[in-house]
């Protein structure tokens, strides 16, 4: 494209946050013309991000719509430099965060009246940064984008969560921090080996074995947490059980996913001898996630909690499907993340419609829901389905591939990953059965109203893509099959040539 289609998606949203802090007027005004212009700015966003979708070309395995420019010092190849572009496996996750933005703003739309003008900043900020993720082609660029998403975050859990929002906030903080410090080192090194910072130079360039090993380690460290693997989890379901709504959404939907992309991106491809010897090791934790958080979260009695571990559980097909090292496998954990995104995301927007009118997450306060709102239970039973990996839906692609990515790697990683489906079952549908089914009993929920017409308009569109890509989940597996395949097959090229 003639015009540099990725830097006006990722930075439009800031053009929002400088109108929002040149408004003035009484507070009433100031809050709903906030509204209007975070909701506006995060629509332009979306449509302005679906010119690349449809100028993209699948077959090409290279970068698409680059953008490079001199940023700080030494020449153009080998500076610290602007770089952007996009292939088959990050074009996907623009598109799911620009997409799930207008959803996030209509959910805080009643729900947040303290400083409203901040909270959309902050949200706006935001998906710059989470943008800026997955477009950014030098790896300093990068990681500037993947650390400056905590700020806002930090700030949407710790101003507008719950009760426990300082603890949950600052815990979220440490722990993601404290991974990437790791990482920055590593980054470092990188350029000091390389002697660029370019992203495509790096994928091409031969790490020696044994610095392979720390490198992996290291980006391990900060992605390991970012997804969050099990043991590095426990910071996840405190932040979604006191984050606001939105905060939810966007934290399953788009950061969970940073740390999936994160070893797509740089340990496959720029460590392939490291990933091949520590393969073994996440099939390990991949395995626990799944069988021991699916236990966790049987045993919960908050509905956030609950989806919180379950995160925690289909993240770990991800993980057991990036590791299997195969078309089916990598292919099969990238769709698993972009279901997961609309599927966990819709179903925290759930629990925001149900706990808007009573102020509570507790599962046993609920019950007989469909009595009152047949359209809300209609709908929940769409994304649990899609939870549970039920064919039809977008959730069964996705573990299907894993699963058969695994076995060609290893079957016993595969027969045991299986359990977690059947306990994912067990889980999702004691909480459909508690809160839906059932006689109406507590009076509390005597005068429940069904979906409103906003609470419609954000719903609808998550429910008809979750079959949609459940019946036909092509469009997301051919934009990636070349670039995954490219990735795959220079992996085991770069491997067998250091062994």
């Amino acid at each position: 494209m003639s015009w540099p289609v990725l830097s006006v998606t990722t930075f439009l949203p800031l053009v929002g946050v400088v109108l929002m802090l040149v408004l003035r007027g009484d507070s009433e005004s100031v809050k709903r013309n906030s509204r209007i212009i975070s909701l506006w700015t995060t629509i332009a966003t979306f449509v302005v991000s679906l010119f690349p979708l449809f100028a993209f070309d699948p077959a090409n395995t290279s970068f698409q719509f680059v953008e490079n420019t001199n940023w700080l010092g030494g020449t153009t190849g080998g500076a610290i430099n602007y770089r952007m572009g996009v292939d088959g496996i990050s074009l996907p996750f623009v598109i799911l965060t620009t997409f799930l933005m207008p959803f996030c703003i209509l959910a805080s739309w009643r729900s947040i009246q303290n400083r409203v003008r901040e909270y959309m900043i902050a949200f706006l900020v935001l998906e710059t940064l989470m943008i800026g993720v997955f477009c950014a082609q030098d790896i300093v660029l990068f990681y500037l984008f993947f650390e400056g998403g905590l700020i806002p975050m930090f700030l949407i859990i710790g101003i507008w969560g719950g009760q426990r929002r300082i603890y949950a906030s600052f815990k979220f903080f440490l722990y993601t921090l404290l991974g990437s410090v790791l990482m920055l080192i590593a980054i470092m090194a990188m350029y000091w080996n390389a002697g660029s910072s370019d992203i495509a130079v790096l994928l091409k360039h031969p790490f020696p074995v044994q610095m392979q090993t720390y490198l992996w380690l290291a980006f391990f460290a900060s992605f390991a947490v970012k997804m969050p693997m099990w043991p590095v989890h426990t910071w996840l379901p405190d932040a979604h059980v006191e984050a606001p709504t939105a905060g939810s959404v966007i934290l399953a939907g788009i950061l969970l996913k940073m740390g999936g992309y994160g070893f797509i991106r740089f340990s496959l491809p720029m460590f392939p001898a490291a990933s091949e010897y520590f393969a073994p090791l996440v099939f390990t934790l991949s395995v626990i996630a799944i069988v021991y958080t699916s236990l966790v979260a049987l045993m919960q009695e908050d509905i956030k909690k609950l989806i919180a571990y379950s995160s925690v559980a289909h993240m770990g097909f991800v993980t057991m499907g990036l590791f299997s090292m195969n078309e089916q496998g990598v292919q099969g954990a990238i769709f698993q993340m972009i279901s997961h995104g609309i599927v966990s995301g819709a179903l925290f927007l759930c629990v925001g419609v149900v706990y808007d009118r009573m102020h509570t997450r507790e599962i046993a306060a609920y019950g007989g829901l469909v009595n009152r709102m047949p359209w809300y239970a209609l709908a929940l039973m769409v994304f649990t389905m899609a939870n549970v990996g039920l064919p039809g839906t977008s959730g069964f692609v996705g573990e299907f591939l894993t699963l058969v990515g695994a076995f060609s790697t290893n079957t016993w990683v595969a027969f045991f990953a299986t359990f977690g489906v059947i306990l994912s079952a067990a889980y999702a549908l004691w909480l459909y059965r508690r809160v839906v089914y059932g006689a109406l009993e507590k009076p509390s929920l005597a005068g429940i109203a069904d979906l409103t017409g906003r609470e419609f308009i954000i719903l609808a569109p998550l429910v008809l893509l979750t079959i949609y890509f459940g019946v036909y989940p092509k469009p997301i597996l051919n934009m990636s099959e070349a670039a995954v395949t490219h990735l795959i097959q220079a992996a085991k090229a770069a491997s067998v040539a250091l062994n």
